[in-house]
């Protein structure tokens, strides 16, 4: 097993998110183990990125838990820590990779233009994206939730939605589903989920909808403020985004993923991070589709 190096997950004062980045001093970095580029296949996405020695992925900096933009400027959360296992079986160190945010709208574009590696940022797996990026994986499944206000009980699921303001990201699954499913709401769309804190806060929106760890994050963060209103009610598998048609790299990263599940690293990944507010979970079957 390479040697690599985890993050704290987001540790909440009373009135304000503190976060703590395990290792991410350059003195605490762990290095990885040398990796000859030449063992991979000559010409492919694993050689070129493992020879430059750096990557650049694409991930959230405003979601707790799983991308959380940390005090130093270096994005730390479960995502992160996945990029890094990958990372560091190319031999790239965590202090070598750039990160980039990436939200919901620009995904798909920025894997499309060149202008990330990979993108590791809650990002669902659907047939749509299959159509203009690959993904490996799923490395987790999360599920659409409703978050609302701790003192509203009007909204007990997604059938509670008619009439309702809810907040969600341009370009996202769960606003997708809420526009397809449920018209009778009213959608209010922002580029980033933290957009939607203040106006459910102040009673401009009912309710913020994303994925289930998302909402736990915020939850989190402000348990005076915010509850998850009802059970998840979608399956949304989170996957590695890559250039489309690279079938090499895409089952490089699936086998990673895989021992990363047998060897422990992935849930030392999730129990480092997401895994200080939420229960560790099996992790999901990967879709060699």
């Amino acid at each position: 097993m390479r040697t690599r190096r985890t993050a704290c997950a987001a540790i909440v004062a009373a009135s304000a998110l503190l976060l703590t980045a395990c290792g991410d001093s350059d003195d605490d970095a762990a290095p990885v183990e040398s990796v000859d580029s030449s063992s991979f296949p000559a010409g492919s996405t694993m050689e070129r990125l493992s020879e430059a020695g750096t990557m650049t992925v694409g991930t959230k900096f405003d979601q707790p838990l799983f991308g959380l933009k940390g005090p130093d400027g270096t994005p730390v959360g479960f995502d992160v820590e996945i990029a890094k296992i990958i990372a560091g079986e190319l031999g790239i160190g965590a202090d070598d990779i750039d990160w980039i945010e990436t939200v919901s709208a620009n995904r798909e574009p920025f894997i499309e233009d060149g202008q990330v590696d990979i993108v590791v940022a809650t990002y669902t797996i659907n047939d749509k994206r299959k159509e203009v990026v690959d993904f490996a994986g799923p490395y987790y499944l999360a599920g659409q939730s409703l978050m609302v206000r701790a003192d509203d009980d009007s909204i007990t699921g997604p059938d509670d939605l008619a009439g309702k303001k809810v907040c969600s990201v341009s370009g996202s699954t769960p606003a997708g589903n809420i526009a397809d499913n449920y018209p009778e709401a009213e959608l209010v769309l922002f580029s980033a989920y933290t957009d939607c804190l203040d106006p459910l806060r102040n009673g401009q929106v009912d309710a913020v909808t994303t994925d289930n760890v998302i909402l736990a994050g915020y939850v989190d963060e402000s348990p005076d403020d915010f509850v998850i209103a009802g059970d998840q009610f979608t399956d949304e598998p989170y996957g590695i985004g890559m250039m489309k048609d690279d079938d090499e790299f895409r089952t490089w990263i699936n086998d990673l993923l895989e021992e990363a599940y047998e060897d422990g690293r992935w849930t030392t990944a999730w129990e480092s991070t997401a895994g200080e507010v939420l229960n560790t979970p099996e992790p999901p079957a990967v879709d060699r589709y």
